[in-house]
């Protein structure tokens, strides 16, 4: 493992050095930012929540959503996306998204500085410079760049916070880089709870190393340590309070379901799809059907259906949840938890195991193509060569970056890799156990992606 540098200079004195460079790139990166916000601009039901939050926030003063005699509290999204959209709307006017997407452009672009940093900082100066031509050229983050949605803020504040951390690990007495590292975890907790994830990581590497550590180096590592943790859990106490006082529940994060109190969740239903989702194509082609829209039978694999008595039980549950107005109600629910009890009892290594890791690799692997206009059944050539040629493209880069990094983590060139490697097992783990295992919410490991990727260009002569 590659021991950290005695003194690493300045990032302002790195970037002055190579000011052409990355003035170049920089105009690069807005450039094919500009592009997918030309072409591709997405705005999603999600957005529209979010928007809705925030109009209702600046117009009534209530974090709420629209509802038949004006606006209603909620607590089903965190504040930090309605509080951006709230600022750029306060200047730019209301429900003016094209404005948000430019200031989104603007923070993926400082991303790629965050990301050449952290690369500087666990490699060498050279991989930073290949990392900020990667981040930069990275279609996912100009994809979402130019969607409405937390992703390009979930980045940002990610590597933020890993920036910040290994500053800190390499000098634990200094205080700044702590404080730093916990306001970059709270904006991304505050942007979605599972920005928590990259918290519990950082504590976990922390509590061990602790128990390694001499005792000065072990104080020091404590407090910042303890200093990170209380600001980034900081923001949650106003958050929570309003819930208790506006929604009379303790609730410190969102619901896990992003469900309000009354509102029904159909479990049943969720585990019964854990018991055959593997790809992305079929949490949109089923699981976001449920409730409100009806479900084609046919769009369900074949692999749900252990025989001909559980493929009609379950073609007879979804006609009773047309009958019903598209609304997943308990009845209802009690016929899908009865069929995955069946397939789990039959099946448990499968349901425990294969297929959380048949989710977490299409987590990873998958093309990344949910919010462009290509077809999530990309697979299907004759449907049509050209989105099949397009995912393909799409896949061979996100492999690309996967590779790039692999090979840099096995010659021994990243320092602290358990950290990254800890966290992007934790994030897999946890989003592979879902119903809905949806691929953008692993972009906020391509932060340290991207930088170990860097290091596969960087060599032992390498300037630190």
């Amino acid at each position: 493992m590659p021991k950290a540098p005695p003194r690493l200079r300045s990032l302002r004195e790195f970037l002055r050095e190579h000011g052409g460079f990355f003035l170049l790139w920089t105009l690069l990166a807005f450039a094919f930012r500009i592009v997918f916000l030309v072409k591709f601009k997405l705005l999603t039901d999600d957005s529209f929540v979010y928007g809705d939050i925030a109009k209702n926030w600046l117009l009534h003063h209530v974090y709420g959503l629209s509802g038949q005699f004006g606006p209603e509290a909620t607590y089903i999204r965190m504040p930090g996306y309605p509080l951006f959209l709230a600022v750029i709307w306060r200047f730019s006017g209301i429900e003016h998204y094209h404005a948000v997407l430019m200031a989104q452009i603007a923070i993926d672009v400082v991303t790629c500085f965050l990301v050449a940093d952290l690369a500087r900082r666990i490699v060498s100066e050279r991989a930073a410079k290949a990392a900020f031509v990667l981040t930069a050229l990275c279609p996912f983050f100009a994809n979402y760049a130019a969607v409405a949605l937390t992703e390009t803020q979930s980045i940002f504040f990610a590597a933020w916070a890993m920036d910040a951390i290994v500053a800190a690990l390499d000098e634990p007495q200094r205080r700044r880089p702590w404080v730093l590292c916990g306001l970059g975890l709270a904006g991304g907790i505050l942007l979605r709870p599972d920005g928590g994830m990259l918290l519990a990581v950082i504590g976990a590497y922390i509590l061990v190393k602790l128990f390694l550590a001499p005792g000065t180096l072990r104080r020091n590592l404590f407090v910042g340590g303890l200093l990170a943790a209380i600001v980034a859990l900081a923001p949650l106490i106003p958050w929570t309070i309003r819930n208790w006082r506006v929604m009379h529940v303790f609730q410190p994060l969102t619901p896990f379901y992003a469900n309000m109190p009354n509102e029904y969740v159909p479990h049943g239903f969720n585990r019964w799809v854990r018991t055959w989702m593997i790809d992305y194509s079929s949490v949109e082609d089923v699981f976001f059907q449920v409730d409100g829209s009806s479900v084609d039978v046919d769009d369900v694999p074949r692999r749900a259906f252990d025989n001909a008595d559980q493929l009609q039980r379950t073609v007879d549950a979804f006609a009773e949840y047309d009958d019903s107005g598209n609304n997943m109600n308990p009845s209802i629910d009690a016929k899908f938890a009865e069929l995955a009890r069946e397939r789990i009892q039959a099946h448990p290594f499968e349901y425990y195991v294969e297929l959380p890791f048949l989710r977490a690799a299409d987590l990873w692997l998958r093309p990344r193509t949910e919010t462009l206009p290509i077809d999530s059944h990309w697979w299907r050539y004759r449907n049509d060569p050209g989105d099949f040629a397009k995912a393909l493209a799409l896949g061979i880069v996100n492999l690309f970056y996967l590779v790039l990094a692999g090979i840099a983590l096995v010659k021994g060139r990243v320092r602290y890799a358990a950290l990254f490697i800890f966290f992007a097992l934790f994030r897999t783990a946890f989003m592979a156990w879902m119903p809905n295992p949806e691929p953008r919410y692993m972009l906020e490991c391509y932060p340290a992606v991207l930088a170990m990727a860097g290091g596969f260009f960087a060599d032992s002569k390498s300037k630190q």
